[in-house]
């Protein structure tokens, strides 16, 4: 006793499914598992209790006509005299009611032969599962088996694995491809600042993970990703409207449920958030219960999404509309439709009533999706067994040794599992597809949610996705915002052209600032992540957008500073030769003979050539004016600083001649003598200048060391010896005439060159010990410009203090320009 009720607990049944079916007798049977009855409403279980489910009541309209697209299909083959020609294909079909052990205990009973589902031939070929959990049970359970499974709707990743699940095919794609589709979309419309809600299980980690693959690299960021608990929908559905409703987003990308989509999006209704565009996966993009819901369509206007394929099959619809109970007693389930359709069994009427007319989801075939994927299951089933089945006498086709042939009665799975591995199928509507592994390729609708008059949405097909080929009709889409205008979802405005991007410390890349390209960079592109430097010949628009070939650069005539300079060297030589008519009127005076009219003369000369000098390096440099500059430069002031050298020394010589027994020391100051001590000063710094510029002058050259929009053109000093030998000289002489008139500063007279020539001396050497860093320090054609102020500035110093008290003298002050007056002293 005790033995029996223990056997009675071990094989009880966690409820009873239900025993209702549908088959034919053929040849060769295939099964079918679909979920027609609605699960009733959750009992909370007790852990103290065993588990027990409460049968399934209601018929569901939607995979009835999966059924009848599968028997369709059959019929169909059967009728066919190419496919499968003498042999019939029969089927038995069962619900699962989408609960797992009886969706187990359904299969098994297929595939072992149950007499209590009419008849006991075992069937060679399962097509199942509308959820990628319950394909995965079965086929890991039937794989010991090799019992082939073509699941219509499972299409997780996971199912694609070949080998844990060697046996399972399936006619819908992977969820992987329409994530990566949804990524494309993205990408197309250029949408770089998202968010995203997913059902918090594998089906939505897996399709964000993806997702977030496709778009990394395209600039695309993720505001938030809301993850969504089947267990506490409506709390999170709150929770996932605030934040939308605080995200800057206006794209909102959803892996979910449709029924946790609905909850949302009565969510979002209550604070009225709208204007948010949302890209749905296939999972909710065709639900009726969405589109039809007027208080959703207030938000959910626009969507865009990725649905399961739809296709036509001819014949269908008219073959829905001929169903009647009365003609096939034995199909339970659709003695059940009737009933509910039209409130009695089809005896009670005769059989008078019809579908022809009745507009009912049940006949509705414009849109044939899961539908579709049954059928081409049936068709796949039936080509394998037309491959296995072609050999006569149970001989391997011509040439394909891998293959083993069969016939009706002594079918073995593991045979038609290799044949359904390599099958290639053409449907009668001339569509072909084949297995990749488990899968098939990528087909995906392309969707969109319109709204009607009546204030529902209607699903409007607007492209297609072909493996990975997006086909868009973007004319024909209906944005969120009630226009034709893509929504822009950007976090930051793209940089123009001539910016790059910074990114904003602890914020996504996605936002950003638009910084400027420095002087020098451009970028030519919308969203430049870096600048890029111009070459040394070019530099950056005032755009920043393009590199243009730099201005060439030189110290002109034409502009402010070359002006400025210009007049400051031809005033010089107009003053100079001035005072040098002054003195030529006035030779005769006391005070122009007193202070050597010869060398004051030549003086004067020497001064003119260079203040006339510094307008040599004014203007366009070239081969000759190079050379030329800095050799009358070096020899105009060395001719000048001789005359002033020997003036000195003449002084020095004239009082020390009074001096007892120096009478012939004044012999070797004499005309001749001082006319030829500065004519051997002179040629010393001749002699210099020749051999520079005969050994290494300077050259024209373009100066791209200076960074700016403009070249300079200059005179490059390729030996620097040479130019530090002719200031050299000049400083020599300088130094030596500021030092000797020093000494004579304090010689009795009332008119004493010497001290003038102390003062012009002082200056004369404060300009070009001054020149010499402000020259090493500028930049471009301001080089040039140091070594005119200071030719010009040592110039002018010379003129004023040597000759304008003089000049004073002798035109304001007549009466000390006596010989009494000079010699007073």
């Amino acid at each position: 006793m005790g033995i029996e009720v223990a056997q009675a607990i071990l094989c009880s049944r966690w409820g009873a499914p239900s025993d209702k079916n549908l088959s034919q007798d053929g040849d060769v049977i295939i099964g079918g598992l679909f979920n027609l009855y609605y699960i009733p409403s959750a009992v909370e279980q007790s852990f103290t209790e065993q588990p027990h489910y409460e049968s399934c009541t209601g018929l569901d309209v939607e995979p009835l006509k999966y059924t009848h697209a599968m028997v369709f299909a059959v019929e169909e083959i059967n009728r066919n005299s190419t496919l499968l020609p003498g042999v019939k294909l029969g089927y038995r079909i069962l619900d699962s009611c989408s609960r797992y052990p009886w969706a187990l205990q359904a299969a098994l009973s297929l595939v072992g032969g149950d007499t209590n589902s009419s008849g006991d031939q075992p069937v060679d070929l399962l097509i199942a599962a509308a959820a990628s959990i319950t394909a995965t049970m079965l086929s890991s359970i039937l794989a010991p088996l090799s019992v082939p499974v073509i699941s219509y709707l499972a299409s997780s990743p996971g199912l694609s694995d070949r080998t844990k699940f060697p046996n399972f095919f399936r006619t819908i794609p992977s969820d992987i491809y329409q994530a990566r589709a949804m990524a494309q979309l993205a990408i197309r419309f250029h949408w770089t600042w998202m968010g995203a809600v997913i059902v918090d299980n594998v089906y939505g980690q897996l399709a964000i993970q993806v997702f977030q693959e496709e778009i990394q690299g395209k600039g695309i960021c993720l505001d938030f990703v809301e993850a969504v608990r089947r267990e506490n929908t409506e709390s999170d559905s709150r929770r996932v409207a605030l934040t939308i409703q605080g995200s800057t987003t206006r794209v909102i990308l959803i892996f979910s449920w449709y029924a946790d989509v609905k909850i949302m999006f009565l969510e979002l209704a209550k604070i009225n958030v709208t204007n948010r565009q949302f890209l749905a996966s296939e999972a909710w993009s065709t639900s009726d219960d969405l589109l039809q819901d007027v208080a959703i369509s207030k938000v959910a206007s626009g969507v865009l999404g990725v649905a399961i394929r739809s296709s036509t099959i001819p014949g269908f619809e008219k073959y829905l509309r001929s169903l009647n109970p009365i003609y096939r007693p034995d199909d339970e389930f659709l003695r059940e439709f009737w009933q509910n359709v039209f409130g009695c069994s089809p005896e009670a009427k005769h059989g008078t009533e019809s579908l022809q007319g009745l507009q009912h989801p049940f006949t509705d075939t414009s849109q044939l999706r899961v539908a579709y994927n049954v059928y081409l299951a049936v068709y796949a089933a039936a080509h394998a067994l037309h491959s296995l089945l072609s050999c006569p006498d149970g001989d391997r086709p011509p040439g394909n040794n891998s293959f083993t042939c069969s016939s009706p009665k002594n079918i073995r799975p593991k045979d038609l599992l290799q044949h359904l591995s390599k099958v290639n199928v053409t449907t009668p509507q001339g569509e072909t597809f084949h297995f990749q592994g488990a899968d098939i390729p990528a087909k995906y609708d392309l969707v969109n949610w319109q709204k009607k008059t009546d204030g529902s949405l209607k699903l409007v097909l607007i492209g297609r996705v072909d493996e990975f080929d997006l086909h868009l009709n973007e004319s024909a889409i209906e944005w969120s915002t009630g226009t034709n205008q893509v929504p822009v979802s950007v976090c930051s405005e793209s940089c123009p052209p001539g910016t790059r991007k910074a990114s904003r410390k602890g914020e996504p890349l996605c936002c950003f600032d638009c910084i400027p390209c420095a002087e020098g960079e451009i970028s030519n592109k919308t969203g430049s992540l870096h600048c890029e430097r111009c070459p040394l010949e070019f530099w950056s628009n005032a755009e920043q957008t393009a590199c243009v070939p730099r201005q060439l650069d030189f110290l002109s005539f034409n502009e402010t500073l070359g002006i400025t300079l210009t007049t400051a060297a031809v005033s010089g030589a107009a003053v100079t030769t001035a005072v040098f008519v002054v003195f030529l009127y006035y030779r005769q005076t006391p005070m122009v003979r007193a202070n050597n009219s010869d060398l004051s003369f030549l003086l004067l000369l020497s001064l003119k050539l260079c203040f006339l000098c510094s307008l040599v390096f004014i203007g366009r440099p070239s081969v000759w004016s190079c050379r030329f500059q800095q050799a009358a430069f070096g020899i105009s002031f060395v001719l000048c600083v001789s005359c002033l050298l020997v003036k000195t020394l003449v002084v020095l010589a004239v009082f020390r001649s009074a001096q007892p027994g120096a009478g012939a020391f004044i012999k070797w100051f004499g005309p001749g003598q001082q006319r030829g001590s500065v004519c051997l000063f002179t040629c010393i710094q001749v002699i210099i200048c020749a051999t520079w510029l005969s050994l290494s002058p300077p050259v024209p050259r373009r100066d791209l060391g200076f960074q700016g929009s403009k070249v300079t053109l200059e005179c490059a000093m390729a030996s620097v010896v040479g130019f530090s030998l002719v200031l050299g000289y000049i400083g020599l002489l300088a130094c030596t005439c500021l030092l000797l008139a020093f000494l004579a500063r304090k010689l009795p007279d009332n008119f004493n060159e010497a001290k003038l020539i102390t003062f012009s001396m002082l200056i004369f050497c404060a300009v070009w010990v001054a020149f010499v860093p402000a020259y090493v320090s500028s930049p471009g054609k301001y080089v040039v410009a140091v070594e005119i102020f200071a030719i010009l500035a040592s110039s002018y110093g010379l003129l004023l203090c040597i000759f304008v008290p003089k000049c004073f003298i002798i035109l304001f002050r007549p009466d000390r320009n006596t010989k009494k007056y000079l010699m007073e002293r």
